[in-house]
């Protein structure tokens, strides 16, 4: 019988697999980077969450939360993919694929800009990062003096 950390560690496994894939022929070295810190997160769970139900949705909806809070959605971002292309690939339901992203979205409260999941391009072009707080007040950096 096998321990609960050797099928965390096993299921971790053939999820990374899956959204490797997946990464290399639709996405970048950036989304592989976030992909591997949510996945492992997601490891270091009380209860794990990939570890019952299929891993092929799993797979889905860790690339679409992350996708979600990235832009890839979005015809003017690049890398640009398809919610249908996601689903496609690891053959589930959009509105599955759909459900488990927003439970991983609220486990790990992610939103747009979110610095934590953010591919260094996003992060990059926050519009956050021309703010500032000096008394409470949420002001341009560029209206402070040197």
């Amino acid at each position: 019988m096998t321990s609960k950390q050797e099928k965390v560690n096993e299921k971790k496994a053939q999820l990374l697999q899956l959204t490797t894939d997946f990464s290399q022929q639709y996405l970048n070295k950036e989304y592989e980077a976030v992909i591997v810190k949510l996945i492992d997160k997601m490891a270091r769970k009380r209860d794990v969450p990939f570890v019952t139900g299929k891993i092929e949705i799993w797979a889905a909806a860790v690339i679409h939360a992350l996708g979600t809070i990235n832009f890839l959605f979005d015809k003017a971002s690049q890398p640009y993919v398809s919610v249908n292309d996601i689903c496609e690939f690891f053959n589930t339901k959009q509105s599955t694929t759909s459900q488990k992203s927003k439970k991983i979205r609220d486990m790990f409260n992610m939103a747009y800009f979110d610095s934590e999941f953010s591919t260094k391009t996003v992060d990059q072009n926050s519009p956050f990062n021309q703010l500032t707080m000096v008394d409470g007040f949420i002001i341009p950096k560029n209206m402070l003096e040197e």
